[in-house]
């Protein structure tokens, strides 16, 4: 079950995090993975990681956030069956904080920078009347977080271009799904913490964690785990919906 035996497979921000485990599953589970990264080194470091456990991948140095680039990218790609768009950034502040440079810069990656991507590769899956699109979005677009307010509106669109699209592309065969994860023990969140915390890391990261009522953050495995379920056959009557996964966080969180 699950198989993605010669599919071709691009993950944006691939490079770490859950865009990295979403790479190594895949190619474990035989696609071919193209990895876009704004890092080269980052790309490089996950294709070998591939390669030594047998797998296939490539990697690509180009930024979402860049529509020529993200075209004239996707014309040196072989024909694709599976686009998971992951690249995102994030930005800690309530309105008043909240700069429009700030919401421009997230609104530049997390929004454009999926609508690039599907722009650039949607027509080739429209002519082969086939493929498959997982968008990350964010249990930020469906319950209210303090101090994020432009990572709110950003990955409020993502869910809604996610069922726009669903429904638009039906009549070709094309799913698009969406994640919406809660906190996940990620590089980026290590980061975060050391950065405005400096000396409370622990205590820090434990009270992060306690804020999902199943008593931890998620793992980028586990969400790996999900996206190989909706991108595979074995969810082929699955579109237009959100998943949740999130330790209970949305429903139990009172």
């Amino acid at each position: 079950m699950f198989s993605l035996q010669d599919k071709q497979a691009v993950i944006t921000g691939g490079g770490s995090g859950i865009g990295r485990a979403i790479a190594l599953l895949f190619a474990r589970q035989g696609a071919h993975v193209h990895i876009a990264e704004v890092s080269k080194e980052a790309a490089d470091n996950v294709c070998a990681e591939i390669r030594a456990e047998g797998g296939r991948a490539t990697g690509y140095c180009v930024d979402v956030s860049n529509g020529k680039e993200i075209a004239d990218w996707a014309m040196k790609l072989p024909a694709i069956d599976i686009l998971v768009n992951n690249a995102g950034i994030a930005h800690v502040g309530k309105l008043h904080e909240t700069t429009e440079a700030d919401l421009d810069r997230l609104y530049t990656v997390n929004v454009k920078g999926c609508y690039h991507c599907l722009y650039a590769l949607l027509p080739g899956m429209m002519q082969r009347r086939k493929g498959v699109i997982l968008n990350m979005a964010s249990i930020a677009a469906l319950v209210g977080l303090p101090d994020r307010l432009a990572y709110s509106v950003t990955k409020g669109a993502v869910h809604a271009m996610t069922l726009s699209v669903a429904k638009d592309y039906l009549a070709y065969n094309i799913r698009c799904n969406s994640i919406s994860p809660a906190r996940v023990h990620t590089p980026f969140v290590d980061g975060f913490i050391a950065k405005n915390y400096p000396g409370q890391e622990a205590e820090m990261f434990a009270r992060l964690a306690a804020t999902q009522p199943i008593g931890r953050m998620g793992s980028p495995e586990e969400i790996a785990a999900l996206a190989l379920y909706l991108c595979s056959d074995e969810a082929g009557f699955v579109t237009g919906c959100d998943y949740p996964i999130d330790g209970g966080f949305v429903k139990l969180n009172n």
